[in-house]
């Protein structure tokens, strides 16, 4: 395969792979589907959001073709409860997936818990639907055979199960605690078996973006779901990229893997357009959660999430609301902005509907259709009537309209705003005018903050909060004796 540099988004010279022997010819019309979802990339790392430093040519020309979403947000600060949004079209508190005992805020290696097998995942929503369903990248949603992507829907899976940065070395480090020292070498499977442990995290992002194409040219002639969770920029402090990157951008490491990030949506892109089925594919491009960002948040050398407030890892404005681009040719409106709140977890309801399928009737969902906001229908607004913040199991902020409320707290872990040992009152931020939260007008509307308080105790029945279970939360998957994931205790049980 030429590897190219990230200023031309042409289509690489891969060989052909033969087409899929299933017939599709009655569901030509049922659009296919691409996610591509970065891990903890800010809002300001891309050019079409305001990056000055790094340069991401093809996500200009994706932003030039298509619709930039300017409030879509995430439903966690960190990794682990954001996939399962995305996954199961709900707040991680509805399906347990917010925190747990054994690893707090997001899995490690060996835990015993996972995404529920019972949860009804966006993939096998639309495998029922007569979808070939793919996911290369990373899962993170629990590395034990029952919670495995091929599991949840998925016909094939690539990638690693957890974040690049848990590592056999960092699980030294960590010793007893969280079972560290039975961490394994980072493994790489193919659907449910190990392939490669110890892999070389630099080539992470091309041999997935090789994974990607592949799946795509094989897939051409049926309706498919590609879920493509890109492994960087990552976890650590310097992310990794490739020879043809390392060292080229002009923000170190951490711009070096989104150039490269860049360079691997343009590959995309290319192939939908040399197949002639780009006019029948929508490509979301977004990100799990915000970018930690530096100590020094001036500085851009771990992402930056400005002109938002805030760092990732938090239930800050710059923690959920992260940069997004629809592209489909034809449908979405060329060069175009929705100003409007919606989330990963309307992707599910979405998707069924274009897929002429339906949402779980037996259990609530809580995101929407949101095709008109895709569309640029005139008069389209948000679906939400509110919108909940939470770190872990405790509500911190709620959303409505343009209006933005973190409640008072007597304690908490871990807050965007409020320091440890002082008195705490309500924060009230206009998001949509105010876009840095710089501006507290909580005494000045009394009665929004009257409305947004109830609002969040609707949500603290619902969804629960610090020590008190919510009326409508449904349990994660977890199981007993749990293993390294290893080329040595592969089970397909």
């Amino acid at each position: 395969m030429k590897y190219l540099i990230p200023f031309f988004c042409l289509a690489s010279l891969l060989s052909v792979v033969p087409a899929s022997s299933v017939s599709a010819a009655s569901q030509a019309k049922r659009p296919n589907f691409i996610v591509i979802f970065c891990d903890n990339l800010g809002y300001g790392d891309i050019e079409p959001f305001g990056s000055t430093v790094n340069r991401t040519p093809c996500l200009n020309r994706m932003a030039r073709e298509g619709r930039k979403f300017t409030h879509f947000c995430v439903t966690a600060g960190v990794c682990t409860p954001s996939r399962a949004s995305i996954m199961t079209g709900c707040y991680s508190q509805r399906v347990g997936m917010h925190w747990n005992p054994r690893d707090g805020q997001v899995l490690r290696p060996i835990s015993p818990y996972g995404l529920n097998p019972e949860e009804v995942t966006v993939a096998e929503v639309l495998k029922k639907q007569g979808y070939k369903t793919g996911m290369i990248g990373k899962w993170h949603l629990g590395d034990q055979p029952p919670f495995l992507p091929t599991k949840q829907g998925f016909d094939y899976f690539y990638g690693i199960p957890y974040s690049d940065d848990m590592t056999q070395a960092v699980g030294k480090r960590i010793g007893d605690r969280l079972d560290g020292n039975r961490w394994p070498p980072l493994p790489v499977m193919l659907n449910d078996k190990v392939i490669a442990a110890g892999v070389d995290r630099n080539l992470l992002t091309k041999d997935y973006t090789e994974k990607a194409v592949e799946f795509i040219e094989q897939n051409k002639d049926q309706p498919f779901f590609l879920y493509f969770p890109q492994a960087m920029p990552g976890s650590t402090k310097e992310p990794f990229s490739s020879k043809g990157f390392r060292g080229k951008s002009k923000n170190g490491p951490w711009g070096d893997s989104i150039e490269e990030l860049d360079w691997s949506t343009g590959q995309i892109l290319d192939k939908l357009v040399e197949l002639d089925i780009d006019e029948n594919t929508l490509v979301i491009w977004t990100s799990d959660n915000g970018s930690p960002m530096a100590r020094n948040m001036e500085t851009t050398e771990r992402g930056t999430n400005k002109p938002l407030y805030g760092r990732g890892y938090t239930t800050s404005e710059g923690a959920f609301r992260v940069p997004t681009i629809m592209w489909w040719p034809g449908k979405v409106p060329e060069g175009t902005v929705c100003n409007e709140l919606a989330t990963t977890m309307d992707l599910l309801p979405t998707f069924a509907d274009l897929a002429d399928g339906k949402v779980p009737q037996d259990r609530i969902i809580d995101g929407h259709d949101i095709l008109p906001l895709i569309e640029g229908k005139p008069g389209a607004k948000t679906p939400y009537d509110v919108f909940y913040y939470y770190a872990m199991d405790q509500l911190q902020a709620v959303r409505k309209g343009p209006w933005k409320l973190f409640v008072p707290l007597k304690e908490f872990s871990r807050h965007p705003h409020f320091k440890k040992g002082q008195s705490t009152k309500p924060l009230l931020f206009n998001v949509v005018i105010d876009i840095s939260s710089e501006h507290n007008v909580a005494d000045q509307h009394p009665e929004i903050v009257k409305e947004l308080m109830a609002l969040a105790e609707k949500g603290r029945a619902d969804l629960g909060d610090s020590k008190r279970p919510g009326a409508n939360q449904r349990k994660p998957g977890k199981i007993d004796n749990p293993v390294p994931p290893t080329l040595k205790t592969i089970s397909t049980k």
